[in-house]
């Protein structure tokens, strides 16, 4: 059973008074088997970010959207194995970072306190003193200290300093490859994501363009022999050449 089954989902924001409905996804199909670490790229408004919220089961479609063998949006109980990290965290009270962790329940301590090493969180923190990288450090400290089976992650390292980055793919890699979890993240960075990365899925006008492993994909193997940085280079020909594209 994949971990993700959707067939031809089709979601439209209604629009108001002032704008008309606007149509983000056309048609998406796609299938996520456990344990892959997926790109999931395009330009701004190909409907990344949507397409990771649907899954999360943030907005209501039908079940033609399955996760883990369940109705994404209709199963309350993908809650406790879904976890979806992005976006902003305006968490600005004036709470140190160790009586938020005193407060959760039911954590294994050794992760917890991995997690705190690997992204360099100060428990001393005042949350409402944090600058915009150590709350994001924060944010994911929070929501991967409980393991889940598919891990939705819509640009987590925009904030994060350069050893901070390294430091949580290499978690994320090892959480996809000993516990098998799923992972599906949403960037524009690309800087060593093409030997992170097991897969891509590629979005242009709200319809999936391209979705396979990445030994799949003739262009990067070729740009790999000549390039150092050959996902960044082969991102950046398909934006490019799809720019203006619409569903």
């Amino acid at each position: 059973m994949p971990v993700i089954d959707i067939k031809d989902l089709r979601f439209t924001y209604r629009g108001t008074k002032r704008e008309k409905n606007r149509e983000v996804l056309t048609g998406v199909d796609l299938t996520v088997e456990q344990g892959r670490r997926v790109l999931v790229i395009g330009a701004n408004g190909a409907g990344k970010s949507t397409l990771l919220r649907i899954i999360a089961g943030k907005h209501m479609v039908d079940d033609r959207v399955q996760v883990l063998g369940r109705s994404a949006f209709h199963d309350p109980d993908l809650s406790t194995r879904v976890e979806i990290l992005g976006g902003r965290f305006p968490f600005e009270v004036d709470l140190r970072v160790d009586e938020i962790l005193d407060r959760q329940v039911g954590i294994d301590e050794a992760r917890k306190q991995r997690l705190i090493e690997v992204l360099g969180v100060d428990v001393g923190w005042h949350m409402h003193e944090c600058s915009d990288g150590q709350r994001r450090r924060v944010q994911l400290l929070l929501g991967l200290m409980r393991p889940r089976e598919l891990l939705l992650l819509d640009e987590i390292t925009t904030d994060l300093d350069l050893v901070a980055r390294q430091d949580l793919l290499a978690f994320l890699r090892e959480e996809s490859e000993v516990r098998q979890t799923t992972i599906l993240y949403a960037t524009h960075i690309f800087d060593t994501l093409d030997v992170w990365a097991t897969d891509m899925v590629y979005l242009v006008g709200g319809r999936v363009a391209v979705a396979c492993p990445l030994g799949q994909i003739e262009e990067l193997g070729e740009l790999r022999k000549t390039h150092t940085s050959p996902l960044t280079i082969l991102v950046e020909k398909w934006l490019r050449r799809d720019a203006g594209t619409r569903s």
